[in-house]
């Protein structure tokens, strides 16, 4: 009689576990998809380069966090320019948002790394900007936080990448 009540208890325990697995099944197919990060972010850093090169202040302005942690800094072989705190970025940037005209660049990007951890995400990448002025590629970094549940701008790093990525002195 034991071998029966034994195999009596697996054959209740095997529909009660496959009962909870249909529920999990129903469950997660009730809730919304989980937004993809890595798309997301992507999205909002081409979003925000565009903005910039298309003279968009209102919407390159709403792609950033405001907060004094903010950065942005750029280095090339004729300057090295960079601005602390949101503050600082919009007033440094004001300038060019007035007098610049709209560009029609051709922007590729070749995705290195993008690393997210939690509301925080580091992304590196490197950034060919064709159009009449000849620049190099650029290797860019971007720091970014989830506010909101949106991908925000927290630090844009850009260094002009030079021949042979030789130290120019």
């Amino acid at each position: 009689m034991k071998p029966t009540i034994h195999a009596l208890f697996l054959i209740l325990l095997t529909f009660s576990c496959a009962g909870l697995f249909a529920q999990d099944k129903k469950s997660k197919s009730k809730s919304p998809p989980p937004v993809n990060d890595e798309a997301a972010i992507r999205a909002t850093i081409e979003k925000e380069t565009k903005a910039f090169f298309e003279i968009d202040q209102k919407t390159w302005a709403s792609l950033w966090v405001h907060e004094p942690y903010a950065f942005w800094s750029f280095a090339d072989t004729t300057d090295v320019n960079s601005f602390s705190g949101w503050e600082d970025i919009s007033k440094g940037f004001n300038n060019y948002f007035k007098t610049s005209k709209p560009s029609t660049a051709n922007i590729k990007r070749d995705w290195h790394h993008i690393k997210i951890q939690g509301n925080m995400a580091y992304i590196r990448f490197t950034q060919q900007v064709t159009d009449d002025s000849n620049r190099p590629p650029q290797a860019e970094v971007r720091v970014m936080e989830k506010v909101n549940g949106e991908w925000r701008i927290v630090c844009v790093s850009v260094i002009a990448v030079q021949k042979d990525n030789e130290p120019v002195r």
